[in-house]
């Protein structure tokens, strides 16, 4: 018979991949920037289409937050420090 603890940190092993996969990026509202701009920078910055980037800064407008992009932390990090040189608030949740 072999070992739970080898089943168990495997286990674990899995959960912190599937973590570090399950980070979102989030723009939040302010009351600086016009639409044009925070689509050329969602268009720019996330690789996001103008129609994304549209309805995105939409929701961000009516809602306060909207949800950008998903992906890992190493992924999503050099994104969010772009919004953050272009004056957007923005972070990184899991």
């Amino acid at each position: 018979m072999k070992d739970d603890s080898q089943y168990k940190e495997k286990e674990e092993q899995d959960v912190d991949l599937l973590d570090d996969n399950g980070c979102k990026l989030i723009v939040y509202n302010d009351d600086y920037h016009t639409f044009d701009y925070v689509i050329k920078a969602l268009v720019d910055i996330c690789r996001h289409t103008y129609e994304q980037a549209e309805q995105c800064t939409i929701m961000i407008h009516y809602t306060g937050k909207c949800i950008v992009k998903t992906g890992g932390y190493e992924e999503l990090l050099p994104m969010h420090t772009a919004l953050l040189n272009k004056q957007l608030t923005s972070e990184i949740i899991q």
